[in-house]
């Protein structure tokens, strides 16, 4: 949890550092579009082919339980976010302004390691919507209920872009994410 609390503070300050000197548009840390990873800034690679659904991601455990995240060799990262519940929870789905705990575990498309999780360690906090997270979480958590666990693919864009505080550029996350709380609006 120390990793992605570090990595998200530095997302955040290279975010704001990005949008100096341009009119804030909206209220998330999603960066401007001119700040999207150039293509040319990763190694090229062979494509697959396809690019991955949620349904190629396999995954393990329930709610609650550390889960273990397998990611096919035959498919390419998709180029925009996919959500899927694992299972559904109950209640009013998340909005923006809502506190969330949350429980995470992350794994790196590029290399298929995980690289942090909250699992066994205290929920992460958040507000949603707030930018105070990566824009993958900000908009792949909306409507998560209350004991739900999603699913989160983020592509580079909505995540750390060109990379930093080890992560690589253009680094595709893979989220399980569990609700834990979801405050009252």
């Amino acid at each position: 949890m120390q990793n992605i609390g570090k990595i998200v503070v530095v997302a955040v300050a290279a975010l704001s550092l990005a949008a100096c000197g341009q009119a804030q548009q909206t209220q998330t840390a999603a960066p401007p579009s001119s700040a999207a990873p150039s293509p040319s800034a990763a190694p090229a690679t062979q494509s697959k082919g396809r690019e991955c659904t949620a349904d190629d991601i396999k995954t393990t455990g329930k709610f609650g339980e550390k889960p273990e995240i397998t990611i096919p060799d035959d498919c390419d990262p998709p180029k925009k976010l996919i959500t899927k519940d694992l299972s559904e929870g109950t209640g009013d789905g998340a909005k923006a302004g809502q506190q969330l705990q949350m429980n995470y575990h992350l794994v790196t498309w590029s290399d298929k390691q995980v690289l942090d999780s909250s699992f066994g360690q205290k929920p992460f906090d958040l507000v949603l919507g707030a930018g105070k997270v990566i824009p993958g979480w900000d908009q792949g958590l909306v409507g998560i209920k209350q004991g739900g666990r999603r699913l989160l693919i983020i592509p580079p864009d909505l995540a750390y872009g060109e990379g930093g505080n080890g992560m690589k550029p253009n680094e595709t996350l893979v989220f399980v994410t569990d609700a834990v709380s979801v405050a009252a609006a």
